[in-house]
């Protein structure tokens, strides 16, 4: 009989860990780079309505800086180079056209309230507002749904764009905010994190309100939940999970960054 294989050793095992850079201008390429990919992936989910929708990343050097998409551009094929430099301000410091001032104004405002915080999602995703209208909470009834248990808020009445401050106070010290009668905002330590858990937060709405249609959905109980939560909900675990969904089937155009 030929020998059974011997198991490999765990330390010649493949891991993928978030890089690490020697220099701010090798940080912020790569962080420009997944911030578009971020944006492709959201118009291939159909997760944009019009001009709405921004995804932001604090710049690696100039911390009170932030790349955004343009005004007024699609999703689908933006790269690198088409991102915009937007002080906290508003004003445009590198690109070529407009930011949408009202929609970086909330982006901006969680900046500043979370300086720990390198990237901001939102966008227009069905489930999270049709959640937002009913005012509710992510429900912890599913395994995937506890990494947002007691790590989220409810902005239980409508705020407009006008309104920076309060979305980023309620927004607090958690990675998701509900914000009624809007939709979802997420937030991370990296652009990957953040688009993961508005992905996932997503996704948890779409399983809530499908289950809550067909009966009477069973939460898992409260120490189940933390440990779950616990084991799932860093943003290392949201970065390690985001990994195939940015190297699904997306090809950049190529582009100057």
């Amino acid at each position: 009989m030929p020998d059974r294989p011997v198991p490999v050793p765990v330390e010649r095992l493949g891991f993928e860990m978030p890089p690490v850079h020697d220099t701010a201008e090798a940080a912020r390429a790569h962080r420009k780079e997944q911030l578009a990919g971020a944006l492709r992936l959201l118009g291939r989910l159909g997760y944009e309505d019009g001009v709405a929708g921004q995804v932001t990343a604090r710049d690696p050097e100039f911390e009170d800086c932030y790349w955004v998409n343009p005004f007024g551009r699609p999703f689908a094929g933006l790269t690198p180079g088409d991102l915009l430099l937007v002080d906290g301000d508003g004003r445009v410091l590198r690109g070529e056209r407009r930011v949408n001032e009202l929609a970086f104004a909330v982006h901006a405002a969680v900046h500043r309230q979370r300086p720990e915080v390198v990237s901001v999602v939102r966008a227009q995703a069905p489930y999270g507002r049709a959640l937002a209208a009913l005012g509710e909470l992510l429900a912890p009834i599913t395994e995937e749904a506890c990494a947002f248990y007691e790590d989220h808020a409810l902005l239980d009445e409508y705020a407009g764009a006008g309104e920076p401050g309060r979305i980023a106070l309620a927004l607090g010290p958690y990675k998701a905010l509900v914000l009624r009668n809007r939709g979802l905002l997420t937030v991370g330590d990296s652009v990957d994190a953040a688009l993961w858990w508005f992905v996932a937060a997503e996704r948890a709405a779409q399983v809530q309100l499908i289950a809550r249609a067909a009966g009477k959905p069973v939460p898992i109980d409260h120490r189940a939940a933390v440990a779950t939560r616990e084991r799932f909900g860093s943003d290392l675990a949201a970065w390690v999970s985001c990994q195939p969904l940015l190297d699904d089937g997306d090809t950049p155009v190529a582009s100057t960054s």
